[in-house]
């Protein structure tokens, strides 16, 4: 089975793949994770990527997709993965589609105010990439993931003038990629209400695992 997460910084795509994850067995694969991985290495790409990433802007097509390539060639995605975070735009997904086909695109439609209060208070353990959140997802010891005993930090991409940029390219970059796939009927819509700011974020999970199942090929 091989997934795509889609939805703007915030709407939830790494706090429902990582649990998307396990229910299918397939690996999730952050692209956020990859790049930051790769600055953390200090190698000649990091060092590259990393001005561009504390900038809040868009690692270049081509550098994103030899990422995602390489990692997809793992022994742990053989049955297939979950893509956070990648394709984010219309050139992605079109270097995607020569390198893989995918089964099904989750496109999580998030008001614009939730997004806001949840990225102000998301934390990201720098170990493990585990997310928490201060007011609906809290770690079980303030400032330490549950997973490793890593610290949990807020991370460069998760700060206010870094958020705004984002949204702005989402809404310019990454909606052409929705109506990509949407040309190819693989999109499944999840819509979170400005009321559901607060739901556990398994019982969004629920609703997508439940929408997967209709489609023939998961059943």
């Amino acid at each position: 089975m091989k997934l795509i997460i889609i939805g703007p910084q915030g709407s939830g795509k790494g706090t429902y793949a990582q649990r998307i994850s396990p229910i299918f067995n397939i690996p999730q694969i952050s692209a956020g994770d990859l790049i930051r991985e790769e600055i953390k290495s200090g190698s000649k790409l990091g060092k590259q990527i990393e001005p561009i990433v504390k900038q809040g802007k868009l690692i270049p097509d081509e550098i994103v997709t030899d990422l995602v390539k390489k990692r997809i060639k793992k022994s742990d995605a053989k049955k297939g993965f979950i893509l956070d975070g990648y394709p984010r735009t219309l050139k992605q997904a079109e270097l995607l589609n020569k390198i893989t086909k995918i089964d099904a695109v989750i496109n999580l439609i998030v008001p614009e105010k939730i997004i806001l209060e949840r990225i102000s208070t998301r934390l990201t353990c720098e170990n493990c990439n585990t997310i928490y959140n201060i007011k609906t997802l809290k770690p079980k010891v303030d400032g330490i993931c549950d997973k490793c005993g890593g610290k949990l930090i807020q991370r460069e991409d998760d700060k206010p003038e870094a958020i705004k940029r984002r949204l702005k390219i989402f809404e310019t970059e990454t909606k052409p990629v929705i109506d990509y796939y949407r040309n190819q009927n693989l999109v499944i819509d999840i819509e979170i209400k400005e009321n559901e700011g607060d739901i556990p974020p398994e019982k969004i999970v629920e609703r997508i695992i439940e929408k997967l199942k209709k489609i023939q090929k998961f059943k």
